[in-house]
């Protein structure tokens, strides 16, 4: 099954998780160190939450869909360079506690969507191994013509 995708960076993680444990009548599906996800039956989404602010009046971190395999992220990465915008690709990336396929595009108002397939969980050594990107927002990355700092 497909999901949307939303990370949300929170200022109380733990009342965060309380607040959406009620809200969407599920236990989250992973707690990590600052980092926790939810996946409830009912809805198609994948709802991240991270400690921490990701800036001044801004909690959404990015927006993203989860995919179903490699072949459908390397799809949808073929027709999204077809149509010219620019992207970052990360294959084979350790992020977020997890193993995936995936790619960044940014809209003109710079809200920053990803496209990912999830190859398999990783523990919290694996992931802090996986570098400084793990979960960061385009915007804090240079990444060349089109992805810019702000």
């Amino acid at each position: 099954m497909s999901h949307v995708h939303i990370h949300l960076h929170v200022s109380n993680l733990e009342a965060s998780r309380a607040f959406y444990e009620r809200f969407l009548g599920a236990q989250p599906v992973k707690v990590k160190p600052g980092y926790v996800k939810f996946l409830p039956e009912f809805a198609p989404i994948n709802l991240a939450l991270s400690a921490g602010e990701a800036g001044p009046g801004k909690t959404v971190d990015h927006l993203g869909f989860q995919v179903e395999s490699r072949e459908a992220v390397i799809t949808l990465l073929a027709r999204v360079k077809a149509s010219g915008l620019e992207v970052r690709e990360e294959m084979d990336t350790t992020c977020c506690y997890a193993n995936e396929d995936k790619f960044w595009v940014r809209d003109p108002d710079g809200v920053e969507w990803e496209v990912y397939h999830l190859n398999y969980d990783v523990d919290e050594e694996a992931s802090a191994a996986g570098g400084a990107t793990c979960c960061t927002p385009l915007a804090k990355i240079k990444l060349g013509r089109g992805f810019t700092q702000p």
